[in-house]
């Protein structure tokens, strides 16, 4: 295998990965790329026991996609909603898992709103990102509280590489795009810069039925600056400094509350303004051949703010701030014992909210122990996992975790896990006005999955069946605890290379629902069909993407009314590109070729038929 070390982690060079697989060249040999967010360790992604997709940064060069979202939309296990326009908020729900139940990760260091309990995707731009690791499952024993779906980890570009590269767009609705990231190493200092911008006229957020239109176009804007700085102090030392700072800017139809001007949908002007600004310094040390340790110090702020304007004459009618800051700080050590590996882990967190809503609480401090043992064997291989964290609000919590594997031949591997977890309740479930509830407590839940792997020269399939009961599970919706919720499922995937062209398909079956009430949980599609082929001849590559969902609940306007049922739909997309020299590249992307109309949440829209053509100069 072709790798290389970039600030301490073991990237391979090569290679789109396809979900969850080792990815396949044109000859058919297997690359193995590292997993880190499977164990918090690096693993070559051939050993891993969890359900895993890794896309690199050659993957989302050839994509073509223009969006986070647009990406992970085609990956397994994944569904999401979103309030309408290209930019606007968006939400991801991990193997029926309600939002608030998946954690964000960039670059190790969790970020998002300790308010609403989401994560502003929208505004990290693909430009800034090296590689994307999925983790689908209970992970809170290795991450702590919230990771109830799954974990997604973004990776920002990695200092230390030579890169020079310059990229423009244009697309349909005004869409606009630049980027440029610089990237070296001189002597023992390796570094990154990056930075994009994306503006459109957009279109607008809601659906014609939808209560409080506004029809106009809802403008986005997106700007972003990512750097990494690493230094190699001592042959096994090196210090990490990484930086993302991204914030976007979109028009939504909404009114202020309270309301001093008086306003409505049709004379008033509503702008959000979320924002993402994360750095870490990591201290990487190996004091002896088997013992590495890394201390972790990092700062994330999560900011969204609405600001509202009568639009006769630009007025201020009022702004709603919820803006969280977290503290984070770890110290892990991995100590290798010949092919085994014991984890120990120690971090804090601390959580804290600055809003113009008046929370009775304002901050919260987590403080956990992580310790994991993992077997490797030739025959097969086994992960225990035994975690405790101290919430400040609601007191201690214990989970736990236990993954096994075993290779039935050079092709066919058996995986299976077990695992609890649990959530503490959001600041808006516990104390927004109107919504929350200070009398709920945490949500506790055990998981179990089974699944069985192949891999061959040529193919890569897999199938995993998960359940996970959910204790005292909070509805999204009404923010009711229910005496309980089962996200039960299926996931099915295949990769097959036939000589220039590679065929990607998955199959998710998601039904989760509440109980005694046998609800299903809003928002989530029974079924998902996910197609990708693509093609490389010469300097061309050719690719289509089809998308089949079935139809999903949602909560109605009035929260008294029953739940209405959004449409099922189907997506399809091509794309071209093709490399004219060796640094200059072109593309161009169609997106939903047949201009269908379907919603992701109630009363909002989608994007229609869009193109996008881009340019890429490395140099």
């Amino acid at each position: 295998m072709n790798s290389i070390r970039l600030g301490g982690l073991l990237l391979a060079t090569p290679a789109a990965i396809a979900a969850a697989f080792p990815a396949f060249a044109q000859d058919s040999r297997i690359f193995e790329p590292v997993v880190v967010t499977a164990t918090r360790t690096e693993q070559p992604i051939t050993e891993v026991l969890a359900d895993v997709t890794v896309i690199d940064r050659e993957t989302l060069d050839r994509a073509g996609q223009t969006s986070l979202r647009e990406l992970l939309a085609q990956q397994p296990g994944v569904q999401m909603s979103s309030n309408g326009s290209y930019r606007s908020n968006t939400n991801v729900f991990l193997r029926g898992a309600s939002a608030t139940q998946t954690i964000l990760l960039v670059d190790g260091v969790r970020v998002g709103s300790a308010t609403n309990g989401t994560f502003s995707l929208e505004t990290i731009p693909l430009e800034s990102i090296e590689r994307i690791e999925i983790l689908r499952g209970a992970a809170s024993a290795l991450y702590g509280p919230d990771a109830v779906g799954g974990v997604i980890q973004i990776i920002t570009r990695q200092a230390g590489t030579p890169r020079r590269s310059v990229s423009v767009g244009v697309g349909t609705d005004g869409q606009r795009l630049g980027a440029a990231h610089f990237g070296g190493k001189i002597g023992m200092f390796g570094y990154s810069l990056g930075f994009s911008h994306e503006r459109g006229t957009g279109i607008d957020a809601k659906t014609p039925a939808a209560s409080g239109l506004n029809p106009d176009e809802d403008r986005f804007e997106a700007s972003s600056l990512n750097f990494s700085l690493v230094a190699d102090v001592h042959t096994d030392h090196q210090l990490k400094f990484q930086s993302l700072y991204s914030k976007g800017r979109y028009g939504f139809d909404g009114n202020p509350s309270p309301n001093p001007l008086g306003l409505n949908s049709m004379n008033s002007e509503a702008i959000a303004n979320p924002e993402v600004n994360q750095s870490s310094l990591q201290w990487v040390a190996k004091w002896v051949p088997r013992w590495k340790s890394t201390v972790l110090v990092a700062q994330s702020d999560d900011k969204s703010v609405n600001e509202f304007r009568r639009l006769s004459d630009g007025a201020d009618a009022g702004v709603a701030r919820f803006n969280t800051k977290r503290d984070q700080y770890s110290w892990q050590n991995d100590i290798s014992f010949g092919s085994d590996v014991l984890t120990v882990l120690g971090e804090q967190r601390r959580e804290e909210v600055d809003s113009t809503t008046n929370y009775p609480v304002k901050s919260r401090t987590i403080d956990g122990f992580m310790a994991s043992y993992a077997v490797n064997r030739d025959q097969w291989d086994a992960l225990g996992v035994l975690r405790s964290d101290d919430n400040s609000q609601f007191g201690r919590f214990n989970n736990y975790a236990l993954s096994a594997g075993y290779k039935l031949n050079s092709q066919w591997r058996l995986v299976g896990s077990v695992g609890s977890s649990f959530q503490a309740p959001t600041f808006n479930q516990l104390y927004f006005p109107g919504f929350g509830n200070p009398d709920l407590q945490p949500q506790r839940s055990r998981a179990k999955e089974l699944g069985v792997k192949y891999a061959a020269p040529a193919m890569a399939a897999s199938a995993v069946v998960y359940e996970n009961r959910v204790q005292g599970f909070i509805t999204p919706s009404t923010n009711v605890q229910s005496a309980r919720a089962t996200l039960r499922g299926a996931t099915f995937a295949v990769d097959r290379q036939f000589d220039t062209v590679l065929v990607k398909a998955s199959y998710d079956y998601t039904d989760p629902k509440t109980e005694p009430d046998n609800k299903r949980i809003v928002r989530i599609a029974r079924h998902v069909f996910n197609l990708n082929l693509s093609r490389e001849t010469g300097p061309w590559q050719y690719y289509g993407e089809l998308k089949l969902a079935s139809d999903r609940e949602d909560r109605a306007i009035r929260f008294s009314d029953p739940n209405i049922e959004l449409g099922g739909y189907g997506l399809l997309n091509a794309g071209v590109s093709r490399k004219l020299n060796q640094d200059l590249s072109v593309s161009a992307r169609l997106n939903n070729i047949t201009d269908k109309t379907y919603s992701l949440a109630n009363g909002f829209t989608t994007p229609g038929r869009n193109l996008f053509v881009s340019a890429n100069y490395s140099f």
